[in-house]
């Protein structure tokens, strides 16, 4: 179902039971879990999940400035009224205007946007900016953040294919927030293993966007509970939706990024229970 509200294309999606989930088809899963065309020009483009209350989506300002403004589901006077926000450039250097204030976004730069501002405005340039907003119920300021100011997680082995550097980069080592956690990850030349060896976690829901993939090549991600996984073909600059009870992993085709992001109870990153991988079906 798509509301249009001006430049705001908004979709709703509904949570499942892991009961049901193993009944559906490819068509489903990707129905239900996958988010394609997340950049379109001149568009934002949104995605609200019933999975805590969680909106991603993207905004290209091609040759336009684009207004985050409202919508009915939500019952606000404006966008960040009851919410939090989330954006991650990753396209070229552009701007956007938050409250009456300019911040220019790098290529993979990161702004926290708190509960209760009231105006965001992406101007007109060559920015793509990936977007993830939660319920919040604390104003926090707004931030920017560059990778080289976030604390580095090494991940992985050379030999397990899997080696890997992750950005914490809203969360409580970085920009602080009142539930929203975004961060990205980073692989060395050789690795396309993600999140391996996996976990899930019963308090929190988790998006991930995969992007620099090549036109032809495919990130396979796989989901579900770790006795009945499934798997979904995922195109560059396409998003997953990750119910709270879903393993999240993937590799690719080719080399890849990814930038993750989560919401629900808690903000503890090593808050998960870890899945053995000969423990997987």
């Amino acid at each position: 179902m798509y509301v249009h509200n001006f430049e705001i294309m908004m979709e709703t999606r509904y949570a499942c039971h892991p009961g049901d989930f193993k009944h559906y088809t490819t068509t489903k899963l990707r129905d239900e879990f996958l988010v394609p065309g997340i950049f379109q020009a001149n568009q934002i483009k949104l995605v609200y999940s019933h999975f805590d209350r969680f909106i991603t989506g993207g905004a290209l300002p091609f040759d336009t400035d684009l207004t985050l403004s409202t919508y009915p589901e939500l019952r606000a006077d404006y966008f960040l009224e009851r919410r939090e926000l989330g954006i991650i450039n990753i396209g070229s250097p552009s701007s956007l205007r938050v409250d009456g204030v300019v911040y220019t976004l790098g290529t993979k730069e990161c702004l926290y946007v708190g509960k209760g501002i009231k105006e965001v405005v992406f101007l007109q340039g060559p920015g793509r900016f990936f977007l993830c907003s939660a319920p919040a119920h604390t104003h926090y300021p707004v931030q920017q953040y560059q990778l080289a100011s976030a604390v580095p997680l090494k991940m992985g082995t050379e030999e397990s294919c899997n080696q890997r550097t992750i950005y914490k980069l809203i969360h409580e080592q970085g920009i602080q927030s009142c539930q929203l956690v975004m961060g990205m990850t980073i692989f060395e030349k050789g690795s396309t293993w993600n999140t391996m060896p996996c976990h899930k976690h019963d308090r929190r829901m988790e998006v991930y966007l995969y992007f620099d993939l090549a036109e032809n090549d495919r990130a396979v991600h796989f989901m579900g509970e770790p006795s009945e996984t499934r798997h979904l073909m995922v195109a560059n600059e396409e998003a997953i939706i990750s119910p709270p009870w879903s393993v999240h992993f993937g590799t690719a085709t080719g080399a890849y990024s990814f930038i993750w992001a989560m919401a629900g109870e808690n903000k503890d990153y090593t808050d998960m229970d870890k899945i053995e991988i000969k423990d997987l079906r």
